[in-house]
């Protein structure tokens, strides 16, 4: 049974119905109580409904998720790895077809797929210097740039490296983990003596050079581990080349040594 109070709040509701939003906002609160909580809606903001409380940003989540289901391949390639008629790397190496999207690694590798940031270098450049900023006292004559290299893998005989130089740290690395993950490569691996267990070192004597830095590998018994410096061993590592004897020579440039 509805009190006089109730009564007198039911008359003002034709009043409150002509008002504007904003004041309908600050008149309807000074009810005290009309109907259920759920009759004013979902809340202010971004929240969406009253459960998701913990999580304002959550609708936007699910939506850049769903906008990621629906990206459309632009290649052949990611075409048939969508459709299911390639299902692993070693096909695509096989005919030595060149990977330009790298949703095509997050789908075939993705569980397994780890990154890490290996080195974040600050670059300067000389530029020169417009009248406009000199006279603001402002040292115009560098441009400060960001770069990162980023190591990918997933632990089974696949590893990439990406190298990437933008004006913001998240941005540079963000670039580099996807060039890094278009740079992925097969890793053969093998045995030293008997062929007991998993493969754990480099099939052979490997001898490489880039540039004036030359790396040899050679295979290493078990129990000997990764004998190299800090860099080639985390890559060794996400390559899964557990035991295996490195030398090195040549230039000390940043790019050689992260």
């Amino acid at each position: 049974m509805k009190g006089p109070f109730d009564q007198s709040i039911l008359s003002f509701l034709p009043c409150v119905a002509q008002l504007s939003p904003f004041h309908r906002l600050i008149f309807i609160p000074i009810g005290c109580h009309i109907g259920d909580r759920e009759s004013f809606g979902c809340g202010f903001g971004r929240r969406g409904p009253r459960g998701n409380l913990g999580d304002p940003h959550g609708s936007h989540q699910v939506e850049r998720r769903e906008e990621e289901e629906k990206w459309v391949p632009v290649t052949k390639l990611r075409r048939l790895v969508r459709e299911g008629k390639i299902k692993s790397l070693e096909q695509i190496y096989l005919h030595s077809l060149p990977i330009k999207e790298h949703q095509i690694i997050d789908q075939l590798i993705r569980p397994a797929l780890k990154d890490e940031v290996m080195e974040i270098m600050l670059v300067q450049k000389k530029t020169r210097a417009s009248p406009r900023l000199l006279n603001k006292c402002i040292n115009s004559n560098k441009r400060t740039r960001f770069k990162a290299f980023v190591i990918v893998g997933d632990g089974n005989g696949h590893v990439g490296l990406g190298v990437k130089c933008s004006k913001e740290v998240a941005t540079a690395i963000r670039s580099a983990i996807t060039f890094a993950k278009l740079s992925v490569i097969p890793v053969r691996r093998g045995y030293w003596g008997n062929k007991i267990g998993l493969p754990h070192t480099v099939p052979c004597k490997v001898t490489r050079k880039c540039g004036s830095v030359t790396v040899r590998m050679v295979p290493a018994p078990c129990g000997a581990g990764i004998v190299a410096a800090r860099v080639p061993k985390k890559v060794l590592h996400f390559a899964r080349i557990i035991y295996v004897y490195t030398s090195s020579r040549g230039s000390k440039k940043p790019l050689n040594v992260c």
